[in-house]
């Protein structure tokens, strides 16, 4: 593991109430971006040459822009690519592969990206919250509560950032470039839905638009709101839906997934297929395995009962245990007797590659480090 250097920042961060951040170029689409430079009185095209160096040459630095008037530069960079994200910690392990970075918001908030270096591509997870409201008592985020959404351009400009990491060479063993994106960092996405859909039109719209990745390589996940989900479907995305199922029946979903006892598993699970058969993309179910809690072989004969023919992916998920939880992870061969339940029943499954254990790898546990450690607390974490 790598420990790279805490950065200072404002120190008066932590008195601060939560609060939305300064509009940015990624707040807005390019006509937007357009009628925001003709108001400073520049010409529009201004516009596409910064959102060029953003999302095309993943540039922020207007001393780099030599394209642009050196008069007008740093108005033009203040105006459209204010500050939104201050790097409190970054830590790497996995000989630089995984890289793990928490982020100070304006207002004090804290919140986490990862970047996964794999030899055929680089995938980011990244926030969508401050935190998290679904109360899921086995995540270090849920543990922590809400602070606020994020804005668009906060949710993109993780993305951005770690893609101008990848681009640099620092990933050893994995291409330049950024190519996935998964909201499965902290917070709900579909909580924050209009900014979250606004986010995704970002990055996969084309430079200088957006930063141009593919639609069938972005992620969402959810626990489950189903009004959302279906509101997802009518969007003409092709994104992945994650759905973070945990248990294949009400009675101890209610307990893992509090939302549960608004919307039950038949309903989700209804709204998760009509998403399959709108957009043609195989839903992805999530299922972190927790030690004689959801890793009975009769709830694996279940799950495989109800996703049975169905265009679904199982992932299991190697619970990584949060700091004092009761909760932990279930042992090997459980876990190879529930793929192989599953797998016996026709339903394809995987089991996700555990990394970042030693960098605080779960959601929410690097904030909640970061919230105890001297100049990096921030009372809003």
């Amino acid at each position: 593991m790598t420990s790279l250097p805490l950065i200072s920042v404002d120190p008066d961060a932590r008195g601060r109430r939560p609060s939305m951040p300064p509009r940015h170029l990624a707040d807005l689409d390019l006509p937007g971006r357009q009628a925001l430079v003709t108001e400073l009185g520049e010409p529009a095209f201004r516009a596409k040459q910064v959102s060029n160096h953003y999302f095309g040459r993943l540039v922020r630095d207007p001393e780099r822009m030599t394209d642009l008037p050196a008069a007008t530069r740093e108005r033009l960079a203040g105006e459209l690519l204010p500050t939104l994200l201050t790097p409190v910690r970054e830590l790497a392990c996995d000989d630089g592969a995984t890289r793990k970075a928490l982020w100070r918001l304006h207002d004090g908030s804290l919140v986490e990206s990862v970047l996964m270096g794999y030899p055929d591509r680089v995938t980011v997870c990244i926030s969508s919250q401050a935190g998290c409201g679904m109360a899921c008592p086995f995540c270090a985020t849920g543990q922590a509560g809400l602070t606020r959404n994020l804005s668009t351009a906060e949710i993109v400009d993780q993305a951005v950032y770690l893609a101008g990491v990848a681009a640099s060479g620092a990933v050893s063993g994995s291409p330049p470039r950024l190519s996935h994106v998964v909201f499965m960092g902290m917070g709900e996405p579909l909580a924050n839905y209009s900014r979250v859909v606004a986010a995704i039109r970002r990055l996969v719209a084309p430079a200088p638009e957006g930063l141009g990745l593919s639609q069938r390589h972005i992620t969402v996940s959810t626990v489950g709101l189903v009004p959302a989900i279906r509101r997802l479907a009518s969007e003409d995305l092709s994104v992945t839906l994650a759905l973070s199922l945990h248990a294949p029946d009400d009675e101890l979903r209610d307990e893992l997934v509090p939302v549960n006892q608004r919307w039950k598993v038949s309903e989700v699970l209804d709204a998760a297929w009509d998403y399959a058969a709108t957009t043609g993309r195989r839903v992805s179910i999530e299922y972190a395995m927790i030690k004689d809690v959801n890793d009975q072989p009769w709830r694996a004969d279940l799950l495989g009962r109800l996703l049975a023919g169905k265009l679904a992916h199982v992932n299991l998920i190697p619970l990584n245990p949060t700091p004092g939880s009761r909760w932990d992870a279930s042992p090997k061969p459980v876990e190879r007797e529930f793929v192989r339940r599953l797998r016996d029943a026709g339903v394809s499954t995987t089991v996700r590659d555990t990394r970042g254990r030693e960098i605080d790898g779960a959601c929410g546990q690097l904030a909640a480090a970061g919230d105890t450690d001297g100049d990096s607390r921030a009372a809003t974490a």
